[in-house]
């Protein structure tokens, strides 16, 4: 919504157009009530975006922060062999990486294929767990759009009704649905381009986790499968 207010503002500095004195709240307020009753689906879409990216942001962090934590702990205590360490270690955390190494290192008295599918299946778990939130954004991505189209079309049929009524095309009588219609639409982008960026920022995070877990995890089963060639030996 401050986006649309910069938007706004800045269209008021075309020459030729009206620019009422009024301060970034006074701008808020105008275009709420201009946009109709449409307000309120697209409202709801910018808080329910609001309060999502804010959780992700601070729960990838947090995240982010213990994976890479338990990431070099475990890393240090496998490569001197001390799996029991290890294991107690992972199991003492919650983060992502613990659960998936501690499901390897359980069962790494029954051969590296069943330590590869442990791994797999509980990585399968965590990146559920880690993707929790974006199906919300992406649905936002896509219906604040939406929505603001629905308002413009909506728009359009106040301004022809007000022609049909009247009798007569003026400038006056289009001139409430038209706003309607290019307000709701520039509310539904604005709402919808942020939201965008924050999805995508949050995939690549996810990712970077995934990739450390990964290339942790590999170490785990090379230095498990080092143990158990040594022992055999």
């Amino acid at each position: 919504m401050v986006g649309l207010m910069h938007l706004y503002s800045a269209l008021l500095q075309i020459p030729g157009v009206d620019s009422p004195d009024m301060t970034i709240t006074e701008q808020m307020y105008f275009v709420w009530d201009e946009m109709g009753f449409m307000r309120w689906p697209l409202g709801a879409c910018l808080l329910l975006g609001i309060i999502v990216i804010i959780w992700k942001f601070f729960d990838l962090m947090a995240k982010s922060g213990r994976t890479k934590k338990i990431l070099g702990e475990v890393n240090q205590l496998l490569s001197e062999h001390k799996v029991d360490e290890a294991m107690e270690v992972c199991r003492e955390s919650d983060s992502p990486a613990a659960n998936i190494l501690f499901a390897g290192l359980e069962r790494r008295n029954e051969g590296t294929d069943r330590v590869m599918k442990a791994i797999e299946n509980q990585g399968l778990l965590e990146l559920s767990k880690l993707e929790k939130g974006l199906v919300v954004l992406a649905t936002l991505m896509n219906v604040a759009p939406l929505l603001g189209f629905l308002g413009t079309v909506i728009g359009m049929i106040i301004a022809f009704q007000a022609i049909e009524v009247a009798g007569e095309v003026e400038a006056t009588l289009v001139a409430g649905g038209i706003k309607v219609a290019l307000l709701t639409t520039a509310s539904g982008l604005a709402i919808a381009i942020p939201v965008s960026i924050a999805h995508n920022y949050f995939v690549s995070r996810i990712d970077s986790l995934v990739i450390d877990m990964e290339e942790s995890a590999q170490k785990m089963i090379d230095t498990l499968h080092a143990m158990e060639g040594g022992r055999a030996a």
